[in-house]
């Protein structure tokens, strides 16, 4: 049986992923200092190891678990927290993934597929939807720690045959995102509306993201770690626009909610507009997105209100 080891098993979009792969009948092995994921969302089929990718003896696991292959979704995700203190970004998302890198060196390795930013690395666009190509520039130190991990990971592809795929996510939603803890504003908007809270929208509202369902998120993990591609880099979102706004309204109306938004400061280092070009994907992964918009929001609506009464 192929062991895949799944870095931030316990998290938002890495629990999902450990879930398709073991009923795709994986053998799994979890790394994740829970510092961000849940106990709650540990698959029991799965192995465990509550340890930080940072810490040296890292080794020792892949050195007893013999992993073939690793999907590598551990980061500092919160832009605000990447401004305000940079430093901390930068040591879990490059060095923690350099000392990942290291050991998948070492120990041979035959693939990573790695969790990037396609929100983050591009910086504001010059042309939408933004494909590969578009220039890479950055608003925020969280983007610049995202794009530096590509940097290595072609760095080892080059110099130890060490094969990845970088995934450049748009903003992923759906069941499992913290609304306390992560950035989503989806999963913040929902459980402050089931609870007739004021949702906070900052700025004018009218910023676009690109928003993908998680579980078509995880199918392209899968796919990226099973197939061989000639690119290495792919951006996974929908390729449509939608504001903060209309998001807003949206899960307004599916929770029936009578609170209404207030708005605050726009936040530093967040783009205006983004929506990412996935013909890449389609063409070379054979992926594309099966859920819209007003689906997956109806499916993170229920499991929110399932978890909290049911």
């Amino acid at each position: 049986m192929t062991k895949v080891l799944v870095t931030g098993g316990l998290g938002f979009i890495g629990s999902h992923i450990v879930d398709l792969l073991i009923e795709k009948d994986y053998e799994v092995v979890i790394v994740d200092d829970i510092s961000t994921g849940s106990k709650e969302n540990l698959n029991k089929d799965a192995k465990f190891y509550k340890t930080d990718i940072c810490d040296p003896d890292l080794k020792s696991i892949f050195e007893k678990e013999k992993i073939e292959f690793v999907l590598h979704q551990v980061a500092q995700v919160n832009v605000r927290r990447s401004v305000s203190d940079p430093r901390f970004d930068a040591e879990v998302n490059i060095l923690g993934s350099i000392n990942l890198l290291e050991c998948c060196r070492e120990f041979d390795v035959k693939k990573i597929v790695y969790a990037s930013s396609g929100g983050a690395v591009y910086g504001e666009p010059q042309y939408l939807p933004v494909d590969e190509e578009h220039p890479i520039r950055p608003l925020c130190p969280y983007g610049a720690s995202k794009y530096s991990v590509e940097n290595y990971l072609f760095i080892y592809w080059k110099n130890f045959n060490l094969d990845y795929a970088t995934l450049r996510y748009s903003n992923v939603y759906g069941p499992r995102q913290d609304p306390f803890g992560e950035a989503g504003v989806v999963a913040i908007f929902t459980d402050k509306l089931l609870r007739n809270k004021s949702p906070v929208i900052f700025g004018d509202g009218n910023q676009t993201r690109d928003f993908v369902y998680v579980e078509d998120v995880v199918n392209a993990n899968l796919i990226a770690m099973e197939k061989e591609t000639r690119s290495k880099e792919f951006n996974i979102g929908t390729g449509i626009e939608t504001s903060v706004n209309d998001i807003y309204e949206r899960l307004k109306k599916i929770t029936n909610s009578n609170a209404s938004a207030v708005h605050g400061d726009p936040v530093l280092g967040e783009v205006r507009r983004i929506c990412l070009d996935i013909k890449l994907a389609q063409k070379e992964l054979g992926w594309k997105p099966q859920i819209n918009l007003d689906e997956g929001l109806r499916k993170t609506v229920e499991w929110f209100k399932k978890k909290k009464w049911g």
